[in-house]
């Protein structure tokens, strides 16, 4: 897929897209805290061609080719503002019927957006998202942390993110590490949404608990199902690729034919 920059209300945001497949959905994949369009490699290729869906990846603001963040400060709802912005991408492209597929923070995003805006979404793919913070999931950023400062880390992301990694990692570490987003909590959402859902998490995922994917699944409108795949972490799409791409497949392909 070509990418391309585009202004979406004053922010440029780097897109690939694929419509090619007449009267499809769109897949959008919303990457994780640290990811970006290049690091989802082959997947959203490649669950495309085995749904013949339309597919759309893109960056978020600060991450990967999109511009630079405005300010590394986030408040408590910015994850409620990305959904905002991906609702505001999904119109500038006229994209009116989207399963969205998202990672961790992507996961979170498309479930408020989900629940903001039912009008667009067809399905839902939520993995290893969160609906509110666990001690796990601090200590998670807190050793992600340590990594970073510890290691080459900061070269290899800088390999796909340039010389936006600093503000990058700093935003992220930022928020979940104070003391003010413990009280953060998105469970108040769910009920709005009405789009099935599936929920795919691995078993030890060091980010958080089943209990994020237990609640989430209970709470919801429309119909939902888990996948937790055994032995796996925080990044089931790369640690299995295969189960997790055989999965989206039999449920998208659920959702397409109804």
């Amino acid at each position: 897929m070509e990418g391309k920059i585009i202004d979406v209300q004053g922010k440029k945001l780097y897109i690939e897209y694929n419509n090619s497949f007449e009267n499809k959905p769109t897949i959008v994949f919303l990457h994780d805290s640290l990811g970006c369009t290049k690091l989802w490699r082959n997947f959203p290729t490649q669950l495309s061609e085995a749904t013949q869906c339309n597919v759309l990846v893109y960056d978020r603001l600060g991450y990967g080719k999109s511009f630079p963040m405005f300010s590394h400060e986030r408040e408590n709802n910015y994850m409620e503002l990305e959904a905002d912005l991906l609702n505001e991408l999904l119109e500038e492209l006229n994209i009116n019927s989207a399963i969205l597929f998202g990672h961790s923070d992507g996961g979170t995003i498309v479930l408020i957006a989900a629940s903001k805006y039912p009008e667009k979404v067809k399905a839902v793919i939520c993995e290893a998202g969160h609906i509110f913070v666990e001690d796990i999931t601090i200590k998670g950023v807190s050793d992600a942390f340590e990594v970073y400062k510890t290691t080459d880390l900061p070269e290899r992301l800088a390999k796909y993110h340039g010389d936006k990694v600093p503000m990058m990692v700093k935003a992220w570490t930022e928020i979940w590490l104070s003391g003010r987003f413990k009280s953060w909590n998105i469970e108040y959402l769910l009920k709005n949404i009405t789009s099935p859902l599936l929920f795919i998490q691995g078993e030890t995922d060091e980010y958080g608990t089943l209990e994020q994917v237990e609640k989430t699944i209970n709470q919801v409108s429309g119909s939902s199902e888990k996948y937790i795949i055994p032995d796996v972490g925080h990044t089931p799409h790369k640690e299995v690729p295969k189960l997790v791409l055989n999965k989206s497949v039999e449920f998208i392909n659920k959702i397409v034919e109804n």
